[in-house]
Order: C-alpha cells, then structure tokens, then sequence
C-alpha cells in the first residue's frame, strides 16, 4: 500500500466496504443487504418491502461524500441509501436491490443527483422496478448556480441542496402522503434551491497522490462533488468577499436559476467539504451570510445549519446553499427525524445585533496627553526599540509558522506577528515613553489583549514583573544595570509561574542566557551598547541551541525528537528576534543623540 496520501485506511480499494461495516455496525437501526459488499446499499432496520405501509425514499450515489447519503437514513428522512465506489455511480443492480428491499404497495421515490451517470444507472433501474410491478417515481435535483447557463443536455449538477431535498421528501412520507404527492414536495423543493460551492486544495483519492490541479493562493469556484474543476480559479480572498460573491451568483436574476424574490423566507445550509472547521471557518461564513441575505437581499432567513452535509473526502473548503422555504418546507426540514447526521437548523429569523461590550479587562490606557509633551531622549530610545523589535517579529512571521507547523499547531508566527502589529499600533497613542515602567505595563496590556494561550499568559507577566522592578526605583534616571535587574525580574517571573528552566526548550533559553550575559558585561564594566549587542548574540545562541535539547514543557513535548532536531523552539527564535532588533535600535539611536 502507497501511505503517501496519508489516509487512515487499510487497503484503498476496500474504503467504501469499511466504512458501512463500520457505519452499520455502531447504530442499531441500520442495515445492510446481505449480498453485501458486492451490493453496498444501508437501509432502516425496522423496513420491509412486504410490510412498510409508507412511500420508500430512496437515493444514493459515489462515496466520499461521507455522511452523503448513508448518514441520511433514517425514519423521516431516507429510507435507504446505496453507495456506489469513490466518485462512482451505484450499479444498476445495486439500486434495483435497494427498490426491492424497501418498497411496499405505496411505492418509492428515487431522489438523483443531476450526473450522467447517476441519471443513466438510476433511471435504468427505475425501469426495471417498474417492470416488476413496483411504483417508482424519481426526482432529478440540479441545484448548481455556478456554471452559466445553458449547460445543454448535461443541466445543473446535483450539489449539497439535494439533503434539503432528501429531508422534505422524508418528512413527506413519513406524514403518510402518496408517491404522487410525496414526488411533488420534493419536486417543489428542488425547483427552489440553489447551491455554490468553494475550494480550496484538491481532494485526494485513497491510495492517490494528490493533484496539483490548483497552485498557491488560489481558490476553485463553482466545483461539481467528484473533484473536478471549478468554473473559476481565483486569488484567495477573505470570506467576507467569497460570501457576498456566491450568494449574488445563487440569487442572480440574469441567470435565474433559482427565483427568490426579496421579501421571501429562505434557509441557508454552510456545508464543509470535508477539511474545513465546523466551529470555525464554518461559523464564520454563517456569520457572514445571514446578514448578507437579510440587509443586501432582502430575505428573511428562517434556519441555518452549518456542518459537514455533503463533502469531497478532504477537501478544504464549503458551499452555501439557499432554498426558498415556504410554512409547508420548514414544516418538513423541521419533523423529526433519526437520520444521524441530519442536524437541529438555528432558528435565525431576527435582524444582526451584536451585544454592547461589556466591561471586563482593562486594555492600554490610551494616554494620548503623553504626546503632548516631547518626548525624552530615553523616550525616543524607547520608542524606535519598540517600532524595530515589533517590526523584525512580523518579518520573521513565516519562518516562525513552518518551525511551529513542525513542533505545534503552526501559528506561532501568525500569533506573534498578530500582537507586533498591536503593539505598533498602540505605541502611536497609548505608550507614555517618557516613563519606562508605564511603558512596560501598557505592552504587557496590549499583548494580554490580542494573545491567547500560555504565551500570552507568559508575556504578560514578563512585562508586569519588569513593570514592577523599574516602578520600585526612586531614581528618574534609569541605569543600564537597573534595565538587566528589570530584565531578570522578568525571567524569574515567568520561571516562578511557568515552571520552565533553562534547557527546556522554551523562550527562557533565548532570555537566560541574554540577561547572564547583559549583567555581567554591565558589572564588569563594559560599554552598556556593547554589553547590550553580547547580550543579543547570546539570545540568538541559546535560541538556535533548543534543535539540541530535549524538550520538557510546552506542546512540543508530545512531538517525536526526530522532528525536533531540524528545528529550534519558534517561540525561543521569535525572542530572539524582538530581542537582538531593539538592541541594534538603541545602539543606533545613541550614535546619534
């Protein structure tokens, strides 16, 4: 087996068969054909052709969808679901069993998504079922709003809209009504949604090597659910634009593919493909959406469920789909239902509002009266310190996230990079430079702010316990010694409550060996710039020496040593950058003054 598309699988050709044995094995009201795995179709338990009493809705299609189709059975939505290989259609043979295994006198709808050959394999089997005296109707879904019309005999594609249309068509049935009736619900259904969908990377096949189909910084637009192109590759842009152009592409009404005039009651559906965070990017995009379509569109948007509906194996990415919900739809979207996956929608019928903040931290103290004043010479000093080492943090923003990606969750320099822009921004009006520890205290305010985690935590007692060493001197003047004695305070602070040491592997090892170095070049009585450049070296050392040590603190104690020896500890690498940058500063500025 080729493990280079790093899948947790056995061998790829028997995905599909593992994947129902699994399914149907941990939820009791599941079942399998017994000419399983030849013929891969999941039904209800509790249904029998020659006893259930209600129309059979029925549909299906390739795998890699997951939970499309199967996690969708159950009573009130699919009666069962046949799975076809990866990206495949389900044979002939495969559907005519799932239509025999189910289907009573009232008869069964087949809800196929508009593929040839779905269309083909789906339709040949309703012709023979039919042959055989069973009642068959099937409803075509192409809820596509990507590609521009006309698209001849091929139509719109079936997309994530069509588990709308399973759950209306379920609920139908389940209400008792006949397959004429339970047809049109879901023929109404389909005629009224529309679906677009966004990616990012190109899926990867079991057993395949991904393609490099799409370059970097590019996103595909309008994709179909086999992996195959878009109708557009585009710059990656933030949600807020992706949002806005997708759902003017579903409500166009030059294209008219799904007439939703304003004023219309509508549910919206955010569906991840697969790779794509349910409780973040997925809430973001929501997020973005609802007020899209209620002030921009006119819409009242009555339910939204976020989550992962129909994907493409692991692909990063969503779609939005739409549907025009009358009170018979949402009556139907909203009955029970034991289908596993189908979720509860948000009840989302109100105007955005965002609550009035509440007091609870205190942040920088805006002291814009500092600027009223000139600035000291120290004030200046403090100043361009402060610009270059927040400066040469963002630079290093990059590097930082491919060491972390390596040795943690790989945002280290996105996080840093995130509190440097901050803290430039709150220099312009919130740092009274004039007075060093004020200074200090109002970083150590705008890191707690903006950075979460340990390393916020961390920071922010660093600069507190500096805050404090140089709040306690009576002297005006604050001598080089006095900013080592401050600098080692800082570091016993954070060894007191972090619990690291030197040789850890932590930022300590970039902070110890800089503040030895500092206090003892500055006893002995050497020149405070050129005690102050040893003493960055030193950072730099102890920093670059973490690829050596083994780690024992921090998330990066659970990642194998092997990985740890290429790189050094991003959070060590990233003091000594703000660290070596402010001593080049005020080296420079006092050749100057």
């Amino acid at each position: 087996m080729d493990y280079g598309s790093k899948k947790l699988i056995n061998d790829p050709n028997d995905v599909v068969t593992e994947f129902i044995e699994g399914f149907g094995g941990n939820l009791s009201w599941f079942a399998v054909l017994g000419w399983f795995p030849g013929i891969k179709v999941v039904l209800r338990a509790d249904v029998s052709s020659s006893t259930y009493n209600k129309v059979a809705v029925i549909s299906g299609g390739g795998s890699g969808r997951e939970p499309a189709h199967a996690g969708f059975v159950g009573k009130g939505m699919l009666t069962a679901a046949v799975c076809g290989d990866v990206f495949s259609s389900p044979t002939v043979d495969s559907i005519l069993a799932e239509i025999r295994a189910v289907t009573g006198n009232p008869g069964c709808l087949l809800i196929v998504k508009n593929y040839t050959g779905d269309r083909l394999n789906f339709g040949l089997a309703a012709e023979q079922a039919k042959s055989e005296g069973y009642k068959v109707e099937m409803v075509i879904v192409g809820d596509d709003c990507a590609l521009p019309p006309p698209r001849g005999i091929a139509g719109r594609r079936g997309l994530a809209g069509t588990i709308l249309v399973h759950k209306v068509a379920g609920a139908a049935a389940d209400a008792g009504l006949s397959l004429e009736e339970v047809a049109a619900e879901a023929k109404l259904a389909s005629d009224v949604v529309g679906t677009m969908g966004v990616a990012l990377p190109v899926c990867t096949l079991p057993g395949q090597v991904t393609s490099d189909r799409l370059g970097p910084g590019k996103m595909e637009l309008g994709l179909g659910i086999h992996g195959e192109p878009g109708a557009a590759v585009a710059d990656i842009q933030p949600v807020d634009i992706i949002v806005s152009h997708v759902l003017k592409q579903i409500l166009s009404t030059e294209t008219n593919y799904v007439s939703i005039p304003r004023g219309s009651s509508i549910v919206l559906m955010i569906n991840g493909l697969g790779a794509t965070t349910p409780l973040m990017e997925l809430m973001i995009t929501a997020g973005k959406a609802v007020p899209s379509l209620q002030l921009e569109h006119g819409l009242s948007v009555e339910r939204v469920y976020t989550g992962s509906f129909t994907t493409l194996l692991d692909m990063a990415g969503f779609s939005i789909t739409v549907m025009k919900a009358d009170e018979t739809i949402r009556k139907y979207l909203d009955a029970p239902t034991k289908a596993p996956n189908w979720p509860i929608g948000a009840d989302c019928n109100r105007p955005p509002a965002k609550i009035p903040d509440i007091k609870t931290i205190t942040g920088p103290s805006k002291k814009k009266a500092v600027w009223l004043e000139e600035l000291s010479p120290l004030g200046q000093v403090l100043e361009i310190a402060i610009k270059e080492a927040a400066t040469a943090v963002i630079n290093l923003t990059d590097l930082l996230n491919e060491w972390d990606s390596k040795v943690g969750d790989g945002d280290c320099g996105s996080t840093m990079s995130k509190v440097a822009k901050t803290i430039l921004e709150d220099l312009k009006t919130c740092y009274p430079l004039n007075d060093p520890a004020e200074t200090a205290s109002e970083i150590g305010c705008s890191i707690r702010i903006v950075m979460g985690g340990t390393s916020g935590v961390i920071y922010d007692i660093f600069f507190k316990a500096a805050y404090a060493h140089l709040k306690a001197s009576t002297d005006p003047d604050i001598t080089p010694l006095q900013w080592a004695g401050a600098l080692e305070s800082a570091i016993n602070a954070v060894r007191k409550y972090g619990g690291a040491i030197a040789g850890y592997c932590t930022l300590l090892d970039a902070l110890i060996p800089a503040s030895s170095v500092l206090k003892k070049k500055l006893t002995a009585g050497e020149d405070p710039m050129v005690a102050f450049t040893l003493s960055a070296e030193a950072a730099l050392a102890g920093a670059e020496s973490t690829k050596s040590m083994q780690v024992q603190a921090g998330r990066s104690a659970y990642v194998s040593a092997d990985i740890l020896a290429t790189v050094p500890d991003p959070g060590a690498m990233a003091v000594a950058s703000w660290y070596g940058a402010a001593a080049s500063a005020v080296k420079n500025k006092y050749q100057k003054l």
